[in-house]
């Protein structure tokens, strides 16, 4: 399996563990608020009506924003090489390794750290358009890029 793939397959199993998580929420809240009862205490019974439905808020906008994370990642070609750094891109540089898709985090990939970044991120701004060879400065540090996949 290519590193590309490996990489992606990562991703793809980070946003989906995060999405049932959310749907997970989403249907505990969902049962805690067709299951409560009105009791004798009215005010407490409207406030805690009144938190489930912000907390319900909350996961429906972490639920979108997941969605937006696997859109992006349908978006990516793992198949498409490329001579400038892009959606899908695989950075090799003098101190960090990245995978340009969603903002995922640190990906070991056989014993080699990789930084799963969004292109909205700093470093994922600084870094598309860029080619092997050119510098950049983030955060007071040099670096190059050595590779490209």
């Amino acid at each position: 399996m290519t590193i590309k793939k490996e990489l992606y397959n990562q991703c793809l199993e980070f946003t989906n563990s995060r999405l049932q998580t959310i749907q997970k929420t989403i249907a505990e809240i969902q049962e805690s608020l067709t299951s409560e009862t009105k009791s004798s205490a009215g005010d407490k019974h409207e406030t805690g009506r009144a938190m489930l439905q912000l907390e319900r808020e909350k996961a429906g906008n972490q639920l979108a924003e997941i969605i937006k994370i696997k859109e992006t990642l349908s978006r990516i070609d793992i198949k498409k090489s490329r001579k400038t750094v892009g959606l899908g891109s695989v950075i090799y540089t003098t101190k960090a390794n990245y995978y340009l898709a969603i903002s995922a985090g640190e990906l070991n990939l056989n014993s080699v750290d990789f930084y799963a970044i969004s292109p909205s991120t700093p470093i994922g701004q600084l870094l598309i358009g860029k080619t092997v060879g050119d510098e950049i400065v983030f955060r007071n540090q040099n670096f190059k890029i050595k590779k490209l996949l």
